[in-house]
């Protein structure tokens, strides 16, 4: 009689779990467009982009009830050194002017320079102008990325696809602004436990992207990582209707695109004791999922690996879930390094945008948005011992 309740009980906990889930998935798109407009001008390090989003998402969890996880401001402020490029943004090849961020990509680590002049080959990619510094290659797919210096020359990716011969000629304008100490913030917030407060759950991600690439090129980042910024604010939204024994905490990072700045800083500055964190669920990437999802530290944490495979047999949630080993590859990995037991997710399939022009709102799928809820909130209910 008394296992029948309890599985009525856990039945009824997650049939309002998916019915609230269910109305969330608009609210999680509604996010995602904001996140990835012009206005958050890619959440990077140009024209208050990253700022902008810290406000908003800060902004939803005081509307949401949250409390800030120090008890007095959502924000954890700390800086960092960066390469930007605020301003003119034009390269010709071989007399045609190329698209930034369609055509071409600059080197992050690039200088500012103004300059004309012919170029060497090197190999069958590579082509320099040794008077003038810059490096030009040619690549199958554009890929940018942020630095935290600045080299002594100029480099520029250019897409094969952009000229059918050789390049010879180059002309470029481009401004770079390097800032030693920009300001960024983790946002942090926390739903006190009703039973063991001094116990948590923390479910995380990083708001930031790329950022601005000159005037006119933004890096929108929906699937990185506005999916898991959209994903965690719903679960937010959630555990505040729906307070559970142990508290649940919620930090998005900063600075992650940058070498994971801000998952270090909070792990050698915590706001919470990190003895006290149960367990941490890292979300990067996680708008697709038609052939599974993957599971970072999976070989860390058997037992808890085993218990989310044991949900997603009993219910079909997901294709496959996808066992992974220790990996730096996102804001899990710090805590992992002070011994925080902790998962990194991230779902697979889909779209192959990346890093890029093309990664936007509009062909993100959130393929099993749903479904992830769902083996969240009973994974979480599992580590709680319910």
């Amino acid at each position: 009689m008394i296992l029948n309740l309890k599985k009525l009980l856990l039945s009824t906990c997650l049939l309002f779990a998916c019915h609230a889930f269910a109305q969330d998935l608009k609210l999680a798109r509604e996010t995602l467009n904001m996140l990835t407009s012009k206005e958050f001008r890619g959440r990077g390090y140009t024209h208050d982009g990253m700022a902008k989003a810290a406000d908003f998402i800060a902004g939803e969890f005081l509307s949401y009830g949250l409390k800030p996880m120090d008890g007095k401001d959502f924000k954890q402020g700390f800086s960092l050194s960066v390469n930007t490029f605020p301003g003119k943004m034009k390269v010709k090849v071989n007399g045609k002017q190329l698209i930034p961020g369609k055509d071409f990509i600059v080197l992050p680590e690039s200088m500012g320079n103004k300059a004309k002049g012919q170029l060497e080959q090197k190999d069958s990619v590579t082509f320099v102008d040794p008077v003038n510094r810059i490096l030009l290659k040619i690549k199958d797919k554009l890929t940018w990325s942020v630095a935290q210096q600045v080299q002594d020359y100029t480099g520029i990716e250019v897409d094969k696809k952009a000229f059918t011969d050789l390049p010879k000629a180059v002309e470029i304008d481009i401004e770079n602004e390097f800032v030693p100490e920009f300001n960024a913030s983790n946002i942090c917030a926390m739903v006190k436990g009703t039973s063991k407060p001094d116990s948590l759950i923390v479910i995380s991600a990083h708001y930031d992207h790329l950022g601005e690439m000159g005037t006119e090129t933004y890096f929108p980042g929906a699937n990185d990582n506005g999916s898991g910024i959209s994903f965690l604010l719903g679960l937010a939204r959630y555990y505040a209707a729906h307070p559970q024994p142990y508290s649940i905490a919620f930090i998005c990072f900063a600075a992650e695109e940058a070498g994971l700045v801000g998952s270090k800083y909070f792990t050698e500055n915590p706001l919470i004791p990190l003895a006290q964190i149960r367990f941490l669920i890292n979300v990067d990437m996680v708008g697709t999922g038609e052939t599974g999802i993957t599971v970072v530290n999976a070989t860390l944490h058997q037992q808890e690996f085993a218990l989310l495979n044991q949900i997603n047999d009993a219910e079909k949630y997901l294709v496959k879930i996808n066992s992974r080993g220790k990996a730096a590859n996102s804001d899990h990995y710090f805590f992992t390094e002070k011994g925080v037991p902790a998962f990194f997710i991230y779902t697979q399939g889909g779209i192959s945008a990346y890093h890029d022009v093309y990664d936007i709102a509009a062909t993100l799928p959130f393929t099993e948005y749903n479904d992830l809820f769902k083996i969240f909130v009973a994974f979480n209910r599992k580590l709680m011992g319910l």
